[in-house]
């Protein structure tokens, strides 16, 4: 049986690709252990700097296979009690999302929990919750709206339209829109720049962007302060 997500790590970057390509890389129960395994291989392996996730052939992610809805376990897969943010949010290395194709519903959900995203030419997004009558419940209705504004998302999110690459870019929901054949060669370039910073600072400067989702301005800029602080009674002056 072919796996349902393939893995593979090269000069310190993992590429977490989704497998089901004869569902529209459609989630599953058994996808979703994969994806999580290999997200928290990412975390705790200290050879990997950087993921990136994308889709095998014409889609990214298609959302929930509807034909395991009520059948699958979708909430709590592996038995331990974390859900797709959990796991995303448990990795402080950076996930790039490399968006190649239709990311509908659950999977344009998996796509806004990465930290940032670049498109093919061929991404559409698509909340169709609304339509299907399918209650989000993987960061749809928080995440969408920190991406393009309130009023973008409720406008995607009540009318379960499809949004191109290019107004993605435009809305600022993507960062970069590029050829298919360019896509993860462009998020391995995107990666490999990454992997060539100072990774405690990066990884310093990731947790306080990500700060200000839970705490106030005033919050978030002491938390900096604190610890450039820090930082400066670890630094020798001269």
């Amino acid at each position: 049986m072919e796996k349902t997500v393939l893995f593979e790590v090269q000069d310190s970057v993992a590429l977490i690709t989704l497998n089901r390509t004869e569902r529209h890389n459609s989630i599953c129960q058994d996808l979703l252990i994969h994806l999580y395994d290999y997200i928290d291989e990412v975390a705790g392996n200290s050879e990997i700097k950087v993921a990136i996730i994308t889709g095998n052939g014409r889609s990214f992610c298609s959302g929930i296979d509807l034909a395991v809805l009520g059948k699958d376990n979708l909430l709590d897969p592996r038995g331990d009690g974390k859900d797709m943010p959990d796991v995303f949010q448990a990795c402080t290395k950076p996930i790039i999302g490399a968006i190649n194709g239709n990311a509908i519903t659950g999977g344009f959900e998996l796509a806004l929990n990465c930290d940032f995203l670049i498109a093919s030419e061929n991404a559409r997004f698509i909340d169709s919750h609304a339509k299907v009558g399918i209650h989000p419940g993987w960061g749809m209705t928080q995440l969408l709206q920190q991406a393009v504004g309130q009023r973008m998302a409720k406008q995607l999110s009540f009318t379960c339209k499809p949004l191109a690459a290019q107004d993605a870019l435009r809305c600022g929901l993507v960062n970069e829109v590029v050829p298919p054949a360019d896509l993860i060669p462009r998020a391995r370039e995107i990666a490999l720049d990454i992997c060539a910073v100072n990774q405690d600072i990066m990884l310093e400067i990731k947790a306080l962007i990500e700060t200000k989702n839970r705490v106030s301005l005033d919050e978030a800029l002491r938390c900096e302060r604190e610890g450039f602080h820090k930082f400066l009674g670890k630094v020798k002056m001269f």
